[in-house]
């Protein structure tokens, strides 16, 4: 079967009214292999295969007997969501799987038979709180801008921060590729050599705060994510646990 005839499936489906479907990329989100955005990506780099054959449709519309196949392994809607919040250590990962070696932040969590993955990304050299989940759903949400989820951190920057610095990462800062949003800077302390400072973002591009920062004049020496939204956490460097039913309806919006 070709791509082409993938296209005639899905335009003669919209005409079959009770039938169930659904679009690949959410299909593939609810199989706990990823977001639904990550869903798209692997869709453009042909590892997405419908009934054998690689699918370049991503409004393609999955129905009943459909076999998809996500870099060759053969999925289904998980019919458990599980939700973790794990507190990363320095040196972990933000991966299922490192080629190097490294310790992966999937070794924070329980064994369970559904396959996690974690919301977002915390670089290696930085610590803090990180959700792990098979919801792509609930990922998607998390991970897109227009729900503006903050993030909160904190991060010891070398030298003496001022409250006209904290005034220009407030207000955003030029880096190379775009112009961040609006920031909250807290100053929680100088010491002789540094400064000690609460930021949220309501971003989560590539080492971000860590850039801000550097734009400022004062590279981060060390970083903590301490809340994702309302949802903070003493748990212990390395600890994880659930989530619970509030902390799952507060991040899908549920009032």
């Amino acid at each position: 079967m070709k791509v082409k005839s993938l296209k005639v499936q899905k335009e003669t489906r919209w005409r079959r009214p009770g039938r169930y479907q659904v679009r690949i990329n959410k299909y593939i989100g609810a199989s706990g292999i990823c977001s639904r955005r990550r869903a798209d990506q692997l869709i453009d780099e042909g590892k997405v295969k419908v009934n054998g054959q690689v699918l370049m449709e991503k409004g393609y519309d999955v129905r009943p007997g459909d076999e998809v196949q996500v870099d060759g392994t053969l999925i289904r809607p998980e019919t458990r969501k599980l939700y973790y919040l794990v507190n990363k250590p320095v040196g972990y990962v933000t991966t299922v799987s490192d080629p190097q070696g490294r310790p992966t932040v999937m070794e924070l969590v329980p064994d369970v038979e559904e396959r996690l993955f974690p919301v977002g990304r915390l670089d290696v050299n930085t610590s803090g709180l990180l959700i792990i989940t098979n919801d792509g759903d609930l990922a998607n949400r998390l991970t897109h801008p227009s729900h503006e989820m903050g993030k909160t951190y904190v991060a010891r920057v070398t030298g003496m921060l001022t409250m006209k610095e904290a005034k220009i990462l407030e207000r955003g800062v030029r880096l190379e590729e775009f112009t961040t949003s609006p920031a909250q800077v807290r100053l929680i302390r100088h010491d002789r050599n540094s400064t000690l400072v609460e930021i949220t973002i309501h971003e989560g591009k590539n080492r971000q705060v860590r850039r801000m920062m550097e734009a400022v004049g004062h590279p981060v020496t060390d970083l903590e994510r301490t809340a994702i939204g309302t949802i903070n956490s003493r748990l212990p460097v390395g600890g994880c646990r659930k989530l619970n039913p509030g902390e799952i309806d507060y991040l899908k919006g549920i009032k």
